[in-house]
């Protein structure tokens, strides 16, 4: 089963006055972590998210598209990167997470993915 994996930045980064969600340490932590998913056969996907305020929201479910600058919701957290992992059961994906909130210093949801055909 595959699972979405979302790193959540609280604003650390912001509060201790940079610019870069991560510190060099978080990444090199991360590293190493993706290293051992993609060993351990879990690494599906990952990728690193631009900062909230560079979003764009488009919604076109009315008769004309409303284009909005910035995130969808106004809030100090925010999606700063997501992986994709394969994991035997949600048992093993907490495990892997718990891991992985340690490795990137950040809070993370862990989502099953959705299977063809579930409502």
């Amino acid at each position: 089963m595959q699972y979405l994996i979302s790193v959540i930045d609280d604003g650390q980064a912001a509060d201790a006055g940079r610019t870069d969600s991560a510190t060099a340490a978080e990444m090199k932590a991360v590293d190493a972590f993706n290293e051992r998913l993609q060993a351990e056969g879990h690494f599906v996907f990952a990728g690193g998210l631009a900062a909230p305020d560079t979003a764009t929201v488009i919604d076109n479910r009315g008769d004309t598209p409303v284009i909005t600058d910035g995130p969808f919701a106004e809030s100090k957290e925010y999606l700063a990167g997501f992986w994709v992992w394969e994991a035997a059961d949600l048992d093993v994906a907490l495990t892997l997470a718990t891991d992985a909130s340690a490795a990137c210093n950040r809070k993370i949801e862990v989502r099953a993915l959705a299977e063809p055909g579930d409502d």
